[in-house]
């Protein structure tokens, strides 16, 4: 069809000159020539444009015949081509496609594991911050258990330091107020009663 649609370009455009490239054949009766005067050529009676219209159609139509089969081929190769080419973009496309999908799919992975590991350190996180307040708790209890008993010892010997020290105040008073106000009348009783406690005894 587009070989048609070229011969007919070539025909339009190689009509109007040849029929504008016509020159006025001059003809003369008795010698003289007549002014204004002229007509086409004719070859077998038929007008040379016409011959000439018809030799460029058998051209043009020679050519088609000789060029369609390649011109075809052309076409036919190029359109091949084309489709080749589309075909594989079509498959680049899909294999960007798929190329895309696992890359997105690997990189939801990626967060979720990611997710995970997170989620794994927060845990252990946690469950070492129990562990070191437990061992915090205890450590602080035996610490508070041993400041207990360091007290209560150091109560219980201020306590018999103090007993003690009140014992020896006590006995020293009590001592001084005997020297004080005992006489020697309450002395030598003091003597005969004991040794009568001992014969006593014996």
């Amino acid at each position: 069809m587009r070989i048609w649609i070229v011969a007919l370009i070539l025909l339009l455009v190689f009509v109007p000159f040849i029929t504008a490239s016509e020159t006025p054949a001059a003809e003369g009766t008795h010698g003289e020539k007549a002014a204004g005067a002229s007509h086409e050529k004719t070859y077998f009676g038929i007008p040379g444009w016409i011959l000439k219209l018809v030799n460029m159609i058998l051209f043009i139509a020679f050519l088609m015949f000789i060029l369609r089969g390649p011109v075809k081929n052309a076409f036919a190769a190029r359109g091949e081509a084309i489709r080749k080419a589309r075909e594989e973009a079509t498959e680049r496309r899909a294999r960007a496609d798929t190329m895309a999908a696992e890359i997105q799919a690997r990189l939801g992975r990626i967060e979720q594991e990611v997710q995970t590991i997170r989620d794994k350190a927060v845990a252990e996180g946690e469950r070492q911050k129990k562990e070191l307040l437990v061992a915090a708790e205890a450590e602080a209890a035996k610490i508070l258990k041993a400041a207990r008993n360091e007290v209560d010892n150091r109560v219980k010997l201020a306590r018999q330091e103090l007993t003690e020290y009140a014992g020896e105040l006590a006995s020293e008073r009590a001592e001084a107020l005997l020297r004080e106000k005992i006489t020697d009348s309450d002395k030598a009783k003091l003597f005969r009663d004991g040794l009568a406690q001992i014969g006593e005894t014996r």
